[in-house]
């Protein structure tokens, strides 16, 4: 062999990849990789010596004055030795007379690349390079080689895993709806006692309304045909501030009026919230269902944030209005939680405050037509609804962290009530769910659902 034999060839060793166990985030340095480094100058019996007494490597990196330039596998090198001239052409010639022959497209990647991201660009290969080992880059000048194979059980094993998470993940989804379909059905059955005995309150009010007038007509009568009045009865009269008594009498049951009539509204929206779908959509009126979120949501905001209301003329709409419900009341959430930990900031932050504007939402309904992208479809007509707020905007990690939750790519990371409400819209009902923010301007939620 030649005398420069252990300066061309480094003795090929394999790197551990981390301790810990594999998962979703797991990158390429935490698999085990070849180091396996030849200079271009040495001899191709030499490799293929080394590749016989270790016949676990998959290639080798070739250098040239230290520096990469590239990688030669296994295979490919066999394949040239099985050749019938293979012992004449290359026996006695350097690695770089049969390196230019055998030069393959090489599949570089970081070490930071996410295990299943490489294995799909392993996938998209041609068929003939699907078994050519990866080669990892570790620093700018450090690399190394993944067999394929390596890869193949890692990228399994995660697939394993997030088959597991997502199977527990449905079974968590099952139970809390289970959860939810039980508390609805729980809240329903409280809201209809409820409503009982106020729609009772509610129909007798009118009938002691007309007979307290009707004794107050009576004690009148017995005045005037009792003039003058005894002085017992003026006595009494003063004892028990019969002027006040007769004012008030109608403020009270006004009050009583207004009271009953609040409580059966808000119980009503109760019960609509709690509504549980049927199997096919039905006809709904929209402006109703946000009505009953705003009453129920009346209790957080306590007059803080003002709710503006611009309705337009909205026809009845196919839905599943207990899912919208729930899709509205989560955008609802979103923006009062973004009103109030900003008004929260600038009491203890006030040298901070550009303006002294009210926290407020504005709710936007209407119907829009757009146009049909292909010649000779008709114009599709949706309803457009809008909650937009007057915050402090979303930073654009945030609006990211949105979007991602939209993505069904994403479907292994934790669900996060607009991804839900995203689900509901766009698979249940076929609409879109739109949002715009800017920071300092604030953020808009926009719900389109088709016309039929």
């Amino acid at each position: 062999m030649p005398q420069n034999f252990n300066s061309q060839i480094s003795a090929p060793f394999v790197t551990q990849g981390s301790d810990r166990d594999l998962d979703l985030e797991s990158t390429l340095k935490d698999l085990s990789m070849y180091d396996f480094q030849v200079d271009i100058s040495c001899m191709s019996v030499e490799v293929a010596q080394f590749f016989e007494k270790n016949p676990l490597l998959p290639g080798a990196i070739l250098l040239e004055a230290g520096k990469f330039i590239g990688m030669i596998s296994r295979r490919r090198l066999l394949e040239f030795w099985i050749h019938p001239q293979a012992q004449e052409l290359f026996l006695q010639q350097p690695l770089s007379i049969l390196y230019s022959y055998a030069r393959t497209t090489i599949l570089q990647l970081p070490d930071t690349t996410p295990i299943l991201t490489a294995m799909q660009l392993t996938l998209r290969r041609s068929p003939d390079l699907l078994a050519e080992p990866l080669v990892v880059q570790i620093a700018s000048d450090t690399y190394k080689l993944l067999d394929v194979h390596e890869l193949n059980l890692a990228a399994w094993q995660i697939r394993g895993i997030e088959t597991q998470v997502r199977y527990e993940r449905s079974q968590t989804q099952m139970i809390q709806i289970d959860k939810m379909a039980s508390l609805g059905r729980l809240v329903d059955g409280v809201a209809h006692e409820i409503l009982d005995p106020v729609s009772f309150i509610w129909g007798n009010l009118t009938y002691v309304s007309n007979y307290s007038q009707d004794l107050l007509k009576l004690i009148a009568a017995y005045d005037q045909e009792l003039s003058p009045t005894p002085n017992y009865i003026n006595h009494f009269k003063e004892e028990i501030e019969f002027d006040f008594l007769e004012e008030d009498l109608s403020k009270s049951l006004a009050s009583i009026r207004t009271g009953a009539e609040r409580l059966k509204k808000l119980v009503t929206s109760l019960q609509n919230f709690c509504h549980i779908d049927e199997v096919y959509p039905k006809p709904g009126d929209l402006h109703a269902c946000l009505d009953s979120i705003v009453l129920l949501i009346n209790s957080r905001i306590h007059g803080e944030i003002q709710i503006v209301k611009n309705y337009g003329h909205l026809p009845p709409v196919y839905c599943f209005m207990g899912q919208l419900s729930q899709v509205f009341m989560n955008i609802f959430s979103e923006s009062i939680d973004t009103l109030l930990n900003e008004t929260v900031r600038q009491q203890f932050h006030p040298e901070t405050t550009k303006t002294n504007d009210k926290p407020q939402i504005e709710i936007t309904t209407k119907v829009i037509t757009q146009e049909a992208t292909k010649p000779g479809c008709p114009d599709s007509r949706w309803v457009s609804i809008s909650i937009a707020d007057n915050g402090p905007g979303m930073s654009p990690k945030l609006q990211q962290q949105i979007i991602d939750s939209f993505s069904i790519e994403k479907r292994a990371d934790k669900a996060t009530s607009l991804g839900v409400s995203y689900r509901i819209i766009t698979a249940k009902h076929g609409g879109k769910l739109n949002f715009h923010s800017q920071l300092g301007q604030g953020t808009e939620f926009q719900v389109l659902l088709p016309l039929l």
